[in-house]
């Protein structure tokens, strides 16, 4: 399905990015895997892919993750902005500049790979690009203050791209992995779901046919509910005060 595909993912060195690059690699794609973490990407190496060291809050890591890509398979058909981290402070007890290292992985991340990807999209007229948020960007849990705020942010900024580019063969969705165990946690919690559960959704989302879904949120190869607005890529919405 995805032979001659080049697909980015950040976050790549474990967790989801990890599961996801070896599915896509099993599938045929031409795997680029990111990470901050240098030595968490050797065994995605080994593997096949290829792999650059990004740290996604540094637009310029950024824009030379992108450009590496493009400069080594000639195109970039899907990609995933994944990378992230796990916060668990209170606001007022979290350590000074905490909160913004948080948004500047989660969301500036996402923004970062946005913005460098889709002048070589429009310019195949094709692309797919997937950013992970998750629910507690619709709830409130002591202690996510910073999470919760840059999902929720990623949740607009994506509906919004993908009503810019809705001219185009782009499509720009979001995927709510569930509670799966990775490291994002601080720990080991065997009682939730592996990484690769996910797979699917994300090989569905990678995949879509022109003319599917943009700016939606799905979960389990369907679009969740509670984020979803019919029609989200063709209203033409108010600003609201």
């Amino acid at each position: 399905m995805f032979t001659d595909q080049t697909i980015i993912i950040t976050g790549a060195a474990s967790g989801l990015g990890r599961a996801w690059s070896e599915g896509f690699l099993k599938d045929g794609a031409t795997v680029v895997a990111a990470d901050i973490n240098a030595d968490g990407l050797e065994a995605l190496r080994e593997l096949g892919a290829l792999t650059v060291t990004t740290d996604v809050a540094d637009a310029q890591q950024v824009s030379n993750m992108i450009s590496f890509a493009h400069s080594h398979t000639g195109r970039i058909d899907v990609l995933f902005n994944n990378a992230g981290l796990g916060f668990g402070h209170r606001l007022e007890l979290a350590p000074e500049g905490a909160f913004e290292q948080h948004v500047a992985v989660h969301l500036f991340g996402c923004i970062n790979g946005m913005r460098h990807v889709l002048p070589i999209m429009r310019a195949q007229n094709h692309g797919r690009i997937i950013n992970t948020v998750s629910r507690n960007a619709e709830t409130a849990v002591p202690g996510t203050s910073a999470y919760a705020a840059a999902k929720a942010a990623m949740w607009a900024a994506t509906r919004v791209t993908a009503a810019e580019v809705a001219d185009t063969n782009i499509l720009i969705n979001m995927l709510i992995p569930g509670p799966t165990n990775t490291a994002i946690w601080g720990r080991d919690l065997p009682h939730l779901q592996k990484p690769e559960v996910t797979y699917p959704t994300a090989k569905m989302l990678a995949s879509l046919p022109q003319g599917s879904p943009s700016g939606e949120v799905f979960w389990d190869e369907k679009i969740y509910p509670l984020f979803h607005s019919d029609n989200a890529i063709n209203q033409q919405e108010k600003p609201q005060s």
